[in-house]
């Protein structure tokens, strides 16, 4: 049974796909400090596969630390979830951001290098494609200019995994380009659980249906979109998991570097998002408009015909599937994983 070693698995992508690749055939073993996840999620990673996780407690920076994940286990990929990716939080401790982002990636590709490990799957971003670039976004586009720290980490790591890429050629590198991960798994056992106050859009309005925020404010009314507000490309967290067994199956025997959207390739507006949400779920989410958001683009969406064509992957789930199962983890955890 190939071993897949899940860096930041505890978090909320990397909860989803460790339980799609333990269903998937393969051993999972999780490394996170914690710093924006629980290990509570790891228990119910267990719970619902009905399979023991090996799980470290370690931060990804520690090279010493993360030796002995490598030492105690024959690792045949990692995937690399580990990094801090609030926004607004880069702009105000861009240090911060990239010694720990930045590091985090340089201890990993040391590690593996040292135990003769080739294969690792990276946790990359629609927001390297920046503001120069048309949409849809394509994978051929060169990478743009990021309106902020957090997204130019992005754009680091993408270029020190292809460096060390090219300059050793046994190592194989996936970049998965992640757009708008929401919902939660269908049991409703693991889900988004921000620390503080989400930056994201779906849990702010999850927690404001649980009582837990007075009221949604959404930046800008005003955009060149159907009706004013943002438009993005949302896609379910299971989907999106399932698009990690894929590049998974395809890394263990593929040689050099390789770019995947992992998106729907359909945009949908802040008030969309909002209306489904009550329709779906029968409720009336309290919301205002406000000013735009400095940094906010009209819109950002993929084409994802390279994964289909590739990695044989597509979604499967509906906007309305993404609201439901959001709001099914929420009601079912009104304080996250926190009794």
């Amino acid at each position: 049974m190939k071993k897949i070693l899940l860096a930041g698995g505890a978090g909320y992508i990397g909860s989803h796909t460790a339980v799609e690749l333990i269903n998937s055939g393969y051993d999972v073993i999780i490394a996170d400090n914690y710093s924006n996840s629980c290990p509570e999620a790891v228990r119910r990673i267990e719970e619902i596969t009905g399979k023991s996780v090996k799980a470290y407690e370690l931060d990804i920076k520690d090279k010493t630390a993360l030796e002995t994940v490598f030492k105690e286990n024959k690792i045949d990929a990692v995937i690399h979830f580990a990094g801090l990716k609030a926004v607004g939080e880069s702009v105000a401790k861009p240090v911060l951001y990239y010694r720990n982002n930045i590091d985090t990636t340089l201890s990993l590709l040391e590690c593996m290098e040292e135990f003769g490990v080739k294969n690792i799957i990276f946790s990359s971003s629609a927001t390297v494609y920046g503001e120069e670039n048309p949409v849809p976004y394509t994978e051929k586009m060169k990478r743009g200019t990021c309106t902020n720290p957090y997204g130019w980490t992005k754009v680091m790591m993408e270029q020190i995994l292809e460096d060390a890429a090219n300059a050793d050629k046994e190592l194989s590198v996936v970049l998965l380009r992640y757009f708008n991960p929401i919902g939660a798994h269908e049991s409703g056992k693991i889900g988004e659980d921000p620390q503080g106050i989400p930056n994201n859009l779906m849990p702010y309005v999850a927690q404001v249906a649980v009582g837990r925020r007075e009221k949604l404010t959404i930046f800008g009314n005003d955009y060149d979109t159907p009706d004013g507000t943002c438009r993005r490309d949302y896609i379910h967290v299971v989907d999106l998991a399932k698009g990690h067994v894929k590049a998974i199956d395809y890394i263990l025997s593929h040689e050099g570097v390789e770019i995947f959207n992992l998106g729907t390739g359909t945009p949908y507006s802040v008030t969309e998002i909002v209306e489904t949400f009550e329709n779906v779920n029968d409720m009336k989410i309290n919301h205002v408009y406000g000013d735009r958001r400095p940094g906010d683009l009209p819109e950002s969406y993929a084409n994802a015909d390279k994964a289909l064509e590739v990695l044989g992957w597509k979604t499967e789930k509906t906007l309305a599937d993404m609201c439901r199962d959001t709001w099914n983890w929420q009601k079912n955890n009104p304080n996250g994983y926190k009794k």
